[in-house]
């Protein structure tokens, strides 16, 4: 448990600089007094020009986790008058286009993943080449830098991976799935050779077809009918968790279902106890932040995390977190 707590302490350490870097002890009440008072008016809190934001992720068509990071971006977006511009494309060719037009459209700042980092690599390169600062965010953390980005909001995957491995030895776990649902997704496969590294048991990856739930469902559910060794059952997104319980179901199985991500549903499952643990990135924080920090550059020059990635995670969330935060989880903001 020493070294769980280790990864906790990160997690904890990467929250705590973004709030210091956000607040004092007193700027904190203005930033949300000046944020209420240009509410009431129907305006910014802040009287900077209006430059235009884009974020072009590699999301799919209703993935509700980039439902909520876009939702951090506009809730920052709104506060900072930023006109802000959201685009998305699983496919990385398709995706790289969409910050080509983004270049040409010459808006004053991109934010962007990197989830396929060598398909990226070429359009970030025009961005930077056009003067237009960018911040990446969520994946692609290792490449960011290289990259010309000025900095990385998200979590590191590989810890991220570990913080996993080290729960399930606390859970007494031996045998483990890790389910990919994004083939070539790099973050993914970081967080199952994390898992790897830190687990006493053994892992093996299931490549899922992430497209389509019935598919997941049946890939999982025959696993696990073959191999009733597994006991655990790691998702890599909170929408296929509950598949994963409906697949444990139909298998008969005893695995404990365990996932990446957070969300209304995964909230509820955490306190019936359907789902042992969920790993939180904080998707609002690094939309709202991303926006938060382009603004910061473009007004005062300000770089934060001075060329290292600001960390959202990982926190493990257990049903004793669970009600907590079940609040905000139905809003949409965790």
């Amino acid at each position: 448990m020493a070294r769980f707590r280790t990864w906790v302490g990160i997690a904890v350490a990467g929250a705590l600089t973004l709030s210091l870097a956000g607040c004092s002890s007193t700027g904190g009440k203005r930033a949300e007094d000046a944020r209420k008072a240009a509410a009431a008016r129907g305006g910014a809190a802040v009287t900077t020009p209006r430059w235009t934001f884009a974020m072009i992720t590699h999301s799919g068509d209703g993935d509700t986790f980039w439902d909520i990071v876009q939702s951090g971006a506009e809730e920052a977006a709104a506060k900072d008058n930023i006109n802000f511009l959201y685009s998305h494309d699983d496919e990385a060719q398709q995706q790289a286009q969409l910050v080509d037009a983004a270049v040409d459209k010459k808006v004053d700042g991109i934010i962007v993943t990197l989830a396929k980092p060598d398909a990226m690599k070429a359009a970030v390169a025009r961005a930077v080449k056009a003067g237009i600062p960018v911040v990446t965010v969520n994946s692609g953390s290792a490449e960011s830098e290289e990259f010309g980005a000025l900095t990385h909001i998200g979590q590191d995957e590989t810890i991220a991976g570990q913080a996993v491995g080290e729960e399930l030895n606390a859970r007494g776990r031996k045998k483990a799935l890790c389910i990919l649902h994004e083939q070539g997704n790099v973050g993914h496969e970081q967080r199952c050779a994390g898992v790897k590294e830190t687990f006493d048991g053994t892992v093996q990856n299931l490549y899922v077809t992430g497209t389509s739930m019935p598919d997941v469902q049946s890939a999982i559910e025959a696993k696990l009918q073959a191999d009733t060794s597994v006991d655990a059952v790691v998702t890599l997104g909170a929408p296929y968790a509950d598949t994963a319980v409906k697949a444990k179901q139909g298998a008969g199985s005893d695995a404990e279902i365990d996932t990446f991500d957070l969300n209304a549903k995964v909230a509820a499952g955490l306190k019936d106890g359907t789902l042992g643990f969920a790993v939180d990135q904080q998707p609002f924080l690094q939309g709202y932040e991303a926006i938060d920090l382009l603004w910061l550059y473009k007004y005062n020059a300000d770089v934060l995390g001075g060329g290292k990635p600001v960390l959202t995670g990982p926190q493990i969330i257990t049903k004793d977190q669970a009600a907590a935060l079940e609040e905000y989880t139905k809003r949409g903001t965790r």
